[in-house]
This record gives C-alpha cells, sequence and structure tokens, in this order.
C-alpha cells in the first residue's frame, strides 16, 4: 500500500512539475542567497559531464559562465561535436531543438522554455509548406532561426554567416526560396544577385532599428563606424559601414583601427566587443521607441539563476519527435558540409 501510495504522490509531483513548465516555462525554487552560482554550476557541469553554450545575446554572466560562446552557426557546430551527456543551451527555443536534433542521443536542457523567437514565430510550418508548393522546382534554404518543423521542410539550413556562401553554392540558374527572415533573404538577395523567393517573415529585434536616430547619433560621433546584421532593414544596412553576422561584427570590430562602433544588432553582443577590445567605445544602435538598447525579450528570460536550476534539475528538457529529427537533420548536416569545405 505505501509503495502504490509513493507512485502516485510521484506521479502527482510529475504532473505538477509539468504544468508548472507550461505556464511558467521554467521550475520556481527558493535559492539560497549565500550560494556562489558560479561555483555550484560548475560543480553541476562535473557531476553531469555537462557543457553550457551561449549566444552572444545572453545576458553576461551566462556567457561569463558558458564553455563556448557563438553564434549560430558556431554553436551548432560546437553541439555536434560535443562529448558531453548534457547540453546546457543558454540561448532560444529553436538553437536547443537544433542541439537535440544534431545529438538526439544526449540530453538537451533549456533555461526557460519561454524563450522563443519571434523570427520564428513568423512562420508557422503548415503555412510555409502550403507555399513551398508553388514553386515545387526550387529549393528551400531557410535560415536557422525558425523551427525544428520548419527545418524538416528544408533542403538546406543556413545562417547570417554563411547564407550567401550557400546561395551561391547552387547552380544559377536553380530557383530559391528562402526564409523566413526576409531582410537577410533580400540582402543575400542583392550580395548574390540570385532572384530569391523571401517568405515574408522578420525579427522583432533589428526591425526595431530607427534610421532617424542612427543618422543623429552619427553625427554626434562622427568617427564611429556603423556595424550591422543583415536581419536589419534595407533602409538601415544602408547606412552600414560593415554588414555581417554576430561573429562577423565581433572580428570586424578586433581587427579595424576604428576606436568608436555604433552597433546595430541585439546589445549582448557588446560584452564580447568590450572584453576583446577594452580600449574601444561600443554604442548601441537606437531603436524607435523610448528604450535606450535593443535586448530581445526571449533571449533575456534566461538568466543565471534559472541556468542554475535547470542544470541542477535537469529541467527544462527539449525534445524532437523521431520524425522530425531524421528530416531537419539532413538540411542541417549539408550546411554544416558545405560551411566545412568553404572554411567557415
Amino acid at each position: 500500500m505505501e509503495a502504490r501510495i509513493f507512485t502516485v504522490d510521484k506521479m502527482q509531483m510529475k504532473m505538477e512539475v509539468v504544468e508548472e513548465l507550461n505556464r511558467k516555462g521554467y521550475i520556481e525554487e527558493e535559492i539560497d542567497p549565500t550560494l556562489d552560482l558560479f561555483e555550484e554550476i560548475e560543480k553541476l557541469k562535473k557531476q553531469k559531464n555537462a557543457v553550457i553554450l551561449a549566444h552572444y545575446y545572453q545576458e553576461p554572466d551566462i556567457q561569463d559562465i558558458a564553455d563556448y560562446i557563438g553564434d549560430s552557426l558556431g554553436l551548432s557546430q560546437e553541439a555536434a561535436k560535443t562529448d558531453a551527456d548534457v547540453i546546457v543551451f543558454a540561448g532560444v527555443h529553436f538553437m536547443a531543438e537544433t542541439a537535440k536534433i544534431l545529438s538526439p542521443q544526449k540530453t538537451v536542457l533549456l533555461p526557460d522554455l519561454k524563450a522563443g523567437c519571434s523570427l520564428a514565430d513568423s512562420c508557422p510550418p503548415h503555412l510555409f509548406k502550403k507555399f513551398k508548393e508553388k514553386y515545387p522546382d526550387h529549393v528551400v534554404i531557410t535560415y536557422v532561426n525558425c523551427t525544428a518543423e520548419l527545418k524538416a521542410l528544408s533542403d538546406i539550413v543556413c545562417t547570417s554567416t554563411n547564407a550567401v556562401q550557400i546561395v551561391e553554392s547552387l547552380p544559377k540558374d536553380q530557383g530559391i526560396i528562402f526564409g523566413p527572415d526576409r531582410n537577410l533573404g533580400a540582402w543575400v538577395a542583392k550580395k548574390t544577385g540570385r532572384d530569391l523567393v523571401l517568405w515574408n517573415g522578420a525579427c522583432m529585434v533589428h526591425e526595431i532599428f530607427s534610421r532617424e536616430k542612427i543618422t543623429k547619433l552619427k553625427e554626434r560621433h562622427p568617427n564611429a563606424k556603423f556595424i550591422a546584421h543583415p536581419e536589419c532593414e534595407e533602409s538601415v544596412l544602408a547606412m552600414a559601414d560593415y554588414i555581417g553576422s554576430t561573429t562577423g561584427l565581433l572580428k570586424y570590430s578586433i581587427n579595424s583601427d576604428a576606436q568608436e562602433f555604433i552597433v546595430a544588432t541585439e546589445s549582448g553582443i557588446i560584452h564580447q566587443m568590450e572584453k576583446a577590445n577594452p580600449t574601444k567605445t561600443f554604442i548601441p544602435a537606437p531603436p524607435s521607441n523610448s528604450c535606450a538598447c535593443n535586448d530581445c525579450p526571449y533571449m533575456k528570460r534566461n538568466t543565471l539563476e534559472k541556468l542554475y536550476l535547470c542544470l541542477k534539475n535537469g529541467l527544462p528538457e527539449v525534445d524532437v519527435p523521431a520524425d522530425i529529427i531524421v528530416a531537419a537533420r539532413k538540411p542541417i548536416e549539408r550546411m554544416l558540409e558545405i560551411s566545412a569545405s568553404l572554411g567557415l
């Protein structure tokens, strides 16, 4: 009888945990304020053979505790080759899905399940499938910032680092559908001279920059280089001294002789820019709203506290259906193969 009661209690506890994860996206638990979270996380990593992969847009504390920091391409490459049993993905949901697709035998954790992506949300797979059916002879290239289901409908996945090279790797007479980011797609089309069929999606973070405010900021800082991510609108990109992925922007800031930079992407990258260039000044490009900087609300859902609890409890865990893993893995692996052959 006691064993049965214990089983019922465990089932009830599991249901309550699932409900909390569905409601909040994470398990709320009081943390001893005297704990050194950096030290505790390091202990848990060793105990569980875990690795922390963090995107450049995460808060500075998370970047500083991560085993690897990078953009979408680098994170995908790292997820594919890690020997860890547990991957804690400090990023957003589609990134954790990509890690699970590449390493299905591993446990993949995400500090907050509600760390989503406005760009991924702008392209529902069932609608994209109908869109794709209008162009049966076209190759489908999807930006990695999309759901696992959308990747499963693709021929090749790309990132902002390799999108131009992947398009150029296809025959010039090959029709191409590019989604879900229309701004990145338009920039790639301009760079390659190719006629791409674009899905009408966008990232809320990169669409909010104000051309008027940036112009005024450039007037106050005439020697500053204006650098921008290709997810920005064309009117903003037209002003840029350099356009590139987050890794590209970071490398440009390191290699440039300029001492001031106006940065048009999510402000989290500035932490790495300042660490690599302590004598240089980095100014977040102003958005069109009243906020002083441009933060992704989804990326910033992850905190050091949530990361600690996630690693401690082994939840929230990200899973992907087996059939989606099989279908989505092919276009991701094709991207990795092309990138490797080009030395990216």
